[in-house]
């Protein structure tokens, strides 16, 4: 997916009065993007990309991912979208 270089100005955040921040541990606070402060690739499970692992119960566990959290992460994150938009075209009318 190709991302128009004119959302760059849209693609890094900083809330630094949330109580939260930084949610993650991390060397580099200055560079914390809060953007996608709950993580749209969740519903990915493997395909997300990130640093995640999984509980004994086999819920999906992104305590130690900062995957959507670094600062160059928008063109990353967009380009999955494209991912999820066939799962939910192959999930359509399946209930």
């Amino acid at each position: 997916m190709e991302v128009d270089e004119k959302f760059n100005a849209y693609s890094f955040f900083q809330n630094k009065a949330c109580e939260y921040f930084p949610c993650h541990d991390t060397k580099w606070p200055e560079e914390f993007n809060c953007l996608f402060c709950f993580c749209p690739l969740y519903m990915l499970d493997e395909k997300c990309g990130g640093g995640f692992s999984y509980t004994k119960n086999m819920v999906k566990d992104c305590s130690q991912c900062i995957t959507p959290h670094k600062k160059d992460s928008y063109v990353f994150i967009i380009s999955k979208f494209e991912i999820i938009k066939k799962i939910m075209e192959a999930n359509r009318g399946k209930k």
